[in-house]
């Protein structure tokens, strides 16, 4: 069982992967945010980073995906490489960060390598309109993300939109998270529970 967690940025997939993790007894893999040596500089300066930002997250992710996640029986996963580059490069090239040249090479980058990976069994969706992100963003209190424009995350909320909307490699689970704090409220955790149960998660795997 491979459950793939996607969303925006502080959509709350860190504190779902744990919370799964934990209940469902799976190996969580978490996004290598805090390891990314040019991602301050990204927000300061997104076309001068945005190359080198975004093909650091895809070794990062790729690197991931084969080793912890290929061979894995039960695993949990804070965003795909899958959102990499359907959302975040692409936001990036749409909005003239990554020149043609670039994207042209990231994409070639991504599509040598994405045959060979594991596709989910499960997708989560963590759907949050901008009030919902900004308040996860300021509460988590990474200083290089208290900049980020509501313009750039309004921008990454329609991609999102567009891409699972069209998403066909497995079953989708949508979480609106504007109604569901599962972070702090236990009976939205048990709901979320209780969703994913009907999905044919076990209590817990092992």
């Amino acid at each position: 069982m491979y459950i793939a967690i996607a969303g925006n940025i502080g959509a709350g997939k860190s504190t779902l992967t744990s919370l799964l993790s934990s209940r469902y007894a799976l190996r969580p893999v978490y996004e290598a945010v805090d390891e990314n040596p040019y991602l301050a500089d990204f927000y300061q300066d997104m076309g001068s980073w945005a190359f080198h930002s975004q093909v650091f997250f895809l070794a990062k992710r790729l690197k991931q995906h084969l080793s912890e996640i290929n061979d894995a029986t039960y695993v949990v996963q804070d965003r795909t490489v899958f959102e990499d580059a359907h959302i975040f490069a692409q936001n990036l090239y749409l909005e003239g960060h990554l020149s043609e040249r670039d994207w042209q090479t990231y994409m070639a980058l991504y599509q040598g390598i994405a045959p060979a990976l594991r596709k989910p069994d499960l997708l989560i969706y963590l759907e949050a309109d901008l009030p919902t992100l900004q308040a996860h963003i300021a509460r988590r209190g990474r200083a290089y993300e208290q900049s980020i424009p509501a313009s750039y995350l309004e921008a990454l909320n329609r991609l999102y939109a567009a891409w699972i909307a069209s998403y066909d490699l497995s079953p989708v689970l949508v979480l609106p998270t504007q109604r569901l704090n599962f972070a702090d409220d236990p009976a939205a955790q048990q709901e979320v529970f209780a969703l994913l149960d009907s999905y044919g998660l076990a209590l817990p795997f092992i």
